[in-house]
């Protein structure tokens, strides 16, 4: 039985509906619009390209058209008799495409991809798993990254090196995601149907007909199919038609998180020597061998994004004679970096653009303000400060889904591309109202500084923790605000600087204040140096003698405890006394004179030692301060325990342990009532070790270690295992050396060399000769720069001595004194 309207003997469904169209007075365009069909569908209808359009396509042309019922019931028949005919044939263009391999051929692979192995091979490992039949289903790869990474070129290797793993089909498919007008499904399944041999009239009208007829000519066939360049999850999904022996590599700057079941490739920036080998291949090994160091810094300059990387090649290719340091000094110049990656049509700049140019207006406003975060990295906190209205999380979530973000190391923090960085500078600059980054700036600065005092507070001893600190949306207790602090260092240090700058004192004193005890727990030497230096400034600009006094104080110990340089310790100490004897505050200077004999006694000793601490005693029980009077005592404690004076010594000790541990019966003590709780255990330990009860001594320093390794006390830590490991030696060396080893990577941390060469040094004493011999050079080294102090030289002697032939392999005692 022959179709008529393939015949002629009545009208096809093409020329009903032109006509229905133009009695209308419609365009395509306009009965698109009209109906919700696309215009290529109508176009395809028209021509007879696709015969059998939907009821529900037809019912949705009706209204535009203006069809009587008798008219929309003819225009159903035909269609109806389109469909019947293609369900009574199906099979017979698909027969033909079996006789041969289809193919949409990928570009040219690049010679000089670098980098991409590890990807390359998990892309190798999922076509393999398919091969041997280990998955039920077809599989979808997503290859994500931000602009420049280089997706689509390991999309292109992964095709030229998986096509002969893939005997029947191999379609490359541009789907253009990131121009004004993305490919359609249906054009792009069209083009897919095409190339299996599909005439054009058996193409279907409608796109998930189309989406099935793709599925069933590959259901039992093995197809390699690249979706390059993918917009959205909507213009994917018609186009994972793959069978169970197909694989489908998909390409976008979007993360494509709404598609489930698929493996996902992260691409992110180059290694170093990756990005290196990279501009070698481009510009010549010998031209980048000779000037190693420039080529190291022009990678990284260029973010060590594959395309950066290629356009600095490429213009240094074009131009032989000039050395790598010319375009080095242009990529320096961070207002001229974008465009200084230029060459030919390549452009860095408008790549971003592409991206930029697609987000939501509040996601682009945040993308720009970003910029003004001063750490690598940052969370939702700082995302609501900078955009003041609109919901900052979907707006971060947005950006990275767009790869415009990459996700940082922590759950909930987020980081630039270092170009994309310099890029989001640009757009502020160009596009916002100088004022309004300005105040962004200062919401920004005003928060961080804000949020870390009241982080700070956290750490306070309980006798000056009044009232409690204030829960904010990023943390509710001191764990929250240790890792917040430790998370948004970057950003609240240089807060802090800001705000000095701009005459905020009394928030910079507030701020510096709030912190000190914490500077015990986390933080390297040089942090604290700053933030306490800042408030001395801030101290200094109000005229508050009393708040100088505090913060040079501060200022002392930094100098002292963690930097190592206990002579510019004593001469602020000096000046912190001055001011506190001129505020007239007990407390401050009872604190400045502990401060003084502390650098003193690191440096050449302090002969009076008794003296200061009867007057620091003193004055902290005027004060009624029992937090100054438990470390007075610790301290007087130490010091006994050095004159062997035992029992005097065990009498100050026990008084700070049970302090501590009466405000712990208490049932709240802050962390830093826990903190100096472990130093008194630590001090007491010593006393008991000089009375031989080593092992009680040994319990002591583990219970102290469990405590600060609880709060993430360093410096505590540290000074724990060092005291463990001497009282050790001899008896359990393993244990010792374990001890050793995690102590000096605590110090190295810290940034206090001093203590960390003192520590290799005893390690050194229980370490085979090689380890040993190590151990020595690196301490030796650390001493090198260090001021020169009685310590300090005894430690180098001792370890120049241990390093000359024949030398003794003796240690050196590590036990630091304690100070506030």
């Amino acid at each position: 039985m022959k179709n008529t309207a393939a015949t002629g003997a009545a009208p096809a469904f093409k020329d009903l509906l032109r006509g229905h169209r133009l009695r209308a007075g419609l365009t395509q365009e306009e009965l698109a619009e009209g109906s919700g069909v696309s215009v290529r569908a109508i176009s395809d209808m028209e021509r007879g390209v696709a015969r059998s359009p939907q009821r529900r396509t037809v019912e949705a042309m009706a209204g535009p058209l203006s069809l009587t019922a008798d008219e929309l019931t003819r225009l159903q028949e035909v269609s109806k008799q389109g469909r019947v005919r293609a369900e009574r044939d199906p099979a017979e263009p698909v027969a033909r495409v079996y006789d041969a391999r289809a193919v949409l051929l990928p570009p040219p692979d690049i010679d000089d991809l670098t980098g991409r192995d590890g990807e390359l091979a998990a892309l190798v490992a999922l076509a393999d798993e398919l091969a041997g039949g280990g998955r039920r289903s077809g599989h979808v790869a997503v290859l994500t990254g931000p602009p420049g990474v280089g997706k689509t070129s390991l999309a292109v290797r992964a095709a030229h090196t998986l096509a002969p793993r893939f005997p029947d089909h191999l379609l490359f498919l541009r789907l253009r995601g990131m121009s004004a007008e993305p490919s359609d499904p249906a054009d792009v399944l069209h083009l897919v149907l095409r190339t299996l041999g599909v005439p054009a009239v058996d193409v279907p009208a409608e796109l998930d007909q189309r989406t099935s007829l793709c599925r069933a000519l590959l259901a039992d066939r093995s197809a390699l199919l690249v979706l390059d360049n993918a917009a959205d999850e909507a213009q994917v999904r018609p186009l994972l038609v793959g069978g169970p022996r197909c694989l489908t590599l998909v390409t976008s700057r979007q993360a494509l998180v709404g598609l489930v079941g698929v493996s996902r490739v992260g691409l992110g920036s180059l290694g170093e020597q990756e990005a290196v080998a990279l501009l070698a291949a481009i510009t010549g090994e010998g031209r980048v061998a000779a000037q190693r160091a420039a080529a190291v810094e022009l990678a990284g300059l260029c973010g060590r994004l594959p395309l950066a990387i290629r356009i600095a090649g490429n213009r240094l290719a074009s131009r032989p004679a000039w050395p790598v340091e010319h375009v080095l000094k242009q990529l320096r110049d961070r207002r001229r970096r974008l465009s200084t990656l230029t060459a030919g049509d390549l452009d860095i700049r408008t790549l971003f653009d592409l991206s930029y140019r697609q987000l939501s207006p509040d996601a682009a406003v945040l993308f720009r303000r970003l910029s003004l975060v001063p750490a690598a990295d940052f969370g939702a906190g700082a995302a609501r400060a900078l955009l003041e209205a609109g919901d900052a999380e979907l707006r971060l979530e947005e950006l990275a889904d767009a790869s415009l973000l990459q996700p940082g190391a922590a759950a909930g923090r987020y980081q630039f591309h270092d170009l994309l960085s310099t890029y989001a500078t640009e757009r502020l600059d160009q596009e916002e109202d100088p004022g309004a980054a300005r105040r962004a700036d200062e919401r920004l600065t005003d928060w961080l500084v804000r949020t870390a005092t009241e982080a700070g507070r956290y750490f306070e001893p309980s006798e000056r923790v009044s009232p409690p600190p204030a829960p904010t949306p990023e943390f509710a207790d001191h764990l929250g605000a240790g890792r917040w602090l430790a998370d948004e260092a970057g950003s609240w240090v240089a807060a802090v600087g800001k705000a000095e700058a701009r005459g905020q004192h009394r928030a910079v004193i507030g701020l510096s204040e709030a912190m000190h005890w914490y500077s015990e727990i986390d933080g390297a030497g040089s942090t604290w140096h700053e933030v306490f230096d800042l408030a001395v400034r801030s101290s200094v600009a109000l005229g508050s003698e009393r708040d100088e006094a505090v913060h040079r104080g501060f200022l002392a110990w930094a100098l002292t405890k963690l930097l190592g340089r206990p002579q510019d310790g004593e001469a602020m100490a000096e000046r912190a006394l001055e001011a506190a004897t001129a505020s007239g505050d007990l407390r401050e200077q009872g604190w400045s004179r502990l401060y003084l004999l502390s650098s003193r006694l690191a440096g050449a000793g302090s002969p009076d030692h008794e003296r200061v601490l009867d007057e620091v005693i003193a004055l902290f029980t005027e004060a009624g301060y029992r937090t100054g009077l438990s470390v007075a005592h610790s301290i007087r404690g130490a010091h006994l325990l050095a004159e062997g004076k035992l029992d005097a010594a065990a009498e100050q000790l026990e008084l700070c342990v049970g302090h501590f541990r009466e405000v712990r019966r208490g049932g709240a003590p802050t962390p830093v009532d826990d903190s100096n709780y472990a130093y008194s255990l630590v001090r007491s330990a010593r006393v008991l070790a000089a009375r031989s009860a080593t092992a009680e001594a040994v319990h002591r320093c583990g219970e102290a270690l469990t405590l600060f390794r609880g709060l993430g006390v360093l410096m505590g830590q540290a000074e724990a295992l060092c005291l463990t490991a001497d009282l050790l030696r001899g008896g359990d060396d393993a244990r010792a050396r374990t001890a050793l080893t995690e102590a000096a990577a605590l110090y190295a941390r810290l940034g206090n060399p001093l203590h960390e060469a003192a520590a290799l040094a005893d390690l050194a004493a229980l370490s085979e000769q090689d380890t040993a011999k190590s151990c020595r050079e690196r301490a030796l080294s650390l001493t090198v720069a260090l001021p020169q102090t009685e310590a300090t030289a005894e430690l180098r002697r001792r370890l120049t001595a241990e390093l000359s032939p024949g030398g003794a392999r003796h240690g050196v005692n590590a036990a630091q004194e304690v100070s506030p």
